[in-house]
């Protein structure tokens, strides 16, 4: 677990940095800084989008999840649940989005190859170099992030210590659902998420990014119904 302790340490002292850094930055800089960073997100997804290997387990993925996303409305849950924290970092009608923040930030620290094959590696070998790895750079984006996020980010943290805490603890039973390929395709459609959350602040879209999260646990599942059928014939 040393890694992920590692990991949840920095993306705290590196999201309290960026709030910090925040209270001295005017406004137009803010919202030029919030686009900069919009467009580095896309890129960030875009790149990650590219590890799917078949389109069908994507489009599969995606439009299951956000069927499943909003029918459990987790949308309007992580909202409701954000509301009363938000309530307290608003000033002159102004103030941050607490879930988007929130949200955004889980997405970008705990989606990906690294996130998952560092953890298993964590559990099964206790090697927690990946993680540690990871760390530094979640370190400087919690920064950016929080900078021109707020609190959210801070939040974002016991999201990796209960994500990346409970892969490492459930290494043993995931690894023969793990494979690359089912990484590949977690990460593809994790990755189109996080597009989305480029254009949302970038201020192009207003996506309800969190109904589309279950389509993350779908992409590994369908893979290895497909990946089980075809050993079959």
């Amino acid at each position: 677990m040393l890694g992920v302790i590692v990991n949840f340490i920095t993306v705290l002292l590196g999201s309290c940095i960026g709030m910090l850094l925040k209270k001295g930055i005017p406004e137009r800089v803010s919202t030029a800084a919030m686009t900069g960073l919009g467009a580095c997100t896309l890129y960030i997804g875009i790149s990650g989008s590219l590890c799917g290997e078949n389109a069908l387990i994507v489009i599969a993925s995606v439009v299951l999840g956000v069927i499943t996303g909003t029918l459990l409305n987790i949308d309007g849950a992580i909202n409701k649940m954000a509301e009363s924290v938000e309530m307290r970092f608003k000033k002159d009608g102004q103030g941050v989005c607490i879930a988007e923040g929130l949200v955004s930030a889980t997405l970008l620290f705990c989606v990906g190859s690294m996130t998952v094959t560092g953890s298993i590696q964590a559990g099964l070998t206790g090697d927690s170099s990946v993680l540690i790895t990871k760390a530094t750079l979640d370190f400087v984006s919690s920064m950016m992030l929080a900078s021109s996020l707020g609190f959210g980010v801070m939040l974002a943290s016991v999201s990796v210590l209960v994500i990346q805490g409970g892969l490492v603890l459930l290494a043993g039973l995931l690894t023969p659902f793990m494979s690359t390929g089912a990484i590949n395709e977690m990460t593809c459609v994790g990755s189109i998420l996080i597009i989305m959350i480029g254009t949302n602040l970038m201020g192009i879209t207003k996506i309800k990014v969190s109904d589309f999260l279950p389509a993350i646990i779908y992409a590994p599942v369908i893979y290895n119904i497909i990946n089980f059928i075809s050993k079959l014939m």
